[in-house]
């Protein structure tokens, strides 16, 4: 289901946030890195099981901005991995008290079919519109709450804590984010999840 280049992306980016969410403190990494692991993987899954229901395919990969400014000339060389860094500039000028979770992007394509029909009709999805984008960033949000939610009542509270948190920090409506996928897509979607991320993480906030 993982092509090489996106497992290790997947590895990458679950060290990176739980080295900085944890604050390198050894007690807690280890809690830590099981919960964003398993955070990464059900995300990837979910959006994963829904592009293949859309016949299309995505691409998981570090959050990255390649311009910077509004001009024209504003483009990095290479395209600045935000996702990386962001969570360990936070963490390093915070001392440890802040974090960020949203490192995490994916691009989406149609599935080559050559002649042969597709599942859903002849001509069904042969382009993958801004709506069909927003529900693959949409289902990955959701099975992330859901996946929450049961920790939760399982007795796994850093699990549903930072579960809440991924879902809040990728539901911002910026850049190449789940969030601004989904807004771009359907804003009263984008709407409903706000609600019930906000409604997570007031009862997150009481999670020990």
């Amino acid at each position: 289901m993982l092509e090489k280049k996106e497992i290790g992306t997947f590895l990458v980016l679950t060290l990176v946030l739980s080295l900085t969410i944890s604050a390198l403190k050894i007690d807690a990494f280890k809690k830590v890195f099981l919960a964003v692991f398993l955070i990464l993987a059900l995300n990837i899954l979910g959006k994963k099981i829904a592009a293949f229901y859309l016949d299309s395919e995505i691409e998981i990969k570090p959050w990255q901005i390649e311009r910077y400014g509004i001009k024209s000339s504003g483009e990095f060389k290479n395209p600045f991995q935000i996702g990386i860094f962001l969570p360990v500039i936070i963490s390093l000028v915070s001392l440890g008290r802040l974090f960020w979770m949203a490192s995490m992007v994916f691009d989406v394509k149609p599935k080559a079919y050559g002649n042969s029909p597709k599942r859903h009709g002849l001509y069904s999805f042969s382009e993958m519109t801004e709506s069909h984008i927003g529900l693959i960033a949409a289902t990955g949000v959701f099975v992330t709450l859901a996946a929450a939610v049961i920790a939760y009542f399982l007795g796994f509270p850093t699990f549903a804590r930072l579960g809440v948190y991924f879902a809040f920090f990728n539901m911002i409506p910026i850049s190449d984010l789940d969030g601004n996928k989904i807004f771009s897509g359907n804003i009263v979607m984008w709407s409903f999840l706000a609600t019930l991320v906000l409604i997570g993480i007031g009862y997150a906030f009481f999670l020990v």
